[in-house]
């Protein structure tokens, strides 16, 4: 893949600040972003709505061939998530949408599709993407990656308390519970399971700011540049 620009990978597990930070270091670099899970997340809803067999690989295919998926900013900034003309941000963060989206994304079909339309979308470089598989699997031959991780406490915290910002409703054992068997999903599926890169550098956010994990990875970014020259 031939760019100019760098792509700098932030990966990791659920509830592990990536989103939020990537968002951040996009924004103070003056980079795109790029939110993976978003687009595993819009697979599922329409997966959902057209009722499909997500066990059915011709199925996923002829979906997945027709799904429209782009990020556009509102007037306040904010990214948003579209499908086709219609704004899914808000709809895809139900929980039930992210049970079926860490089904889906076991799929070898939906990982091989999704991972053409993310390098497509990366070609030009100056892009920030975060997900799950970015350094090892997407883009690995990335100019900087870094894994976020965090216990499994403060991650089931930070989830919930998005999804009551959210308006949602929800126990945060059953939160939880959730994220630990999405991390078993994550972590045994076949297809580009969730590990850090060899080269990556592993940055634990339990008990830290947005700004502090965003502080230790410009560091790490600028000493990186001073080590390759």
């Amino acid at each position: 893949m031939r760019r100019k620009g760098i792509v700098v990978t932030i990966d990791g597990p659920s509830g592990a600040g990536k989103g939020t930070v990537a968002k951040a270091i996009a924004e103070k670099l003056n980079l795109n972003y790029i939110d993976t899970g978003a687009m595993y997340r819009t697979v599922a809803l329409l997966a959902q709505r057209r009722g499909i067999n997500i066990d059915d690989e011709r199925e996923l295919k002829a979906l997945l061939l027709e799904a429209h998926i782009s990020f556009k900013r509102d007037d306040k900034g904010k990214l948003r998530v579209f499908l086709g003309e219609e704004d899914v941000t808000e709809e895809i963060r139900k929980p039930e949408i992210s049970r079926l989206s860490s089904q889906i994304a076991t799929k070898k079909v939906v990982r091989d599709i999704l991972k053409v339309m993310q390098r497509r979308m990366g070609r030009g470089g100056n892009i920030v993407v975060e997900g799950r598989d970015m350094g090892t699997y997407v883009f690995p031959e990335a100019d900087f990656k870094f894994y976020l991780d965090a216990q499994l406490e403060e991650r089931a915290k930070r989830r919930w308390l998005q999804l009551k910002e959210m308006g949602m409703d929800i126990d945060m054992e059953e939160v939880k519970r959730e994220i630990e068997e999405r991390d078993r999903q994550d972590m045994e599926r076949s297809e580009a399971p969730l590990h850090p890169a060899k080269d990556a550098v592993i940055i634990d956010t339990t008990g830290l700011t947005v700004e502090e994990v965003v502080e230790r990875i410009l560091n790490a970014m600028e000493a990186l540049k001073k080590k390759n020259g």
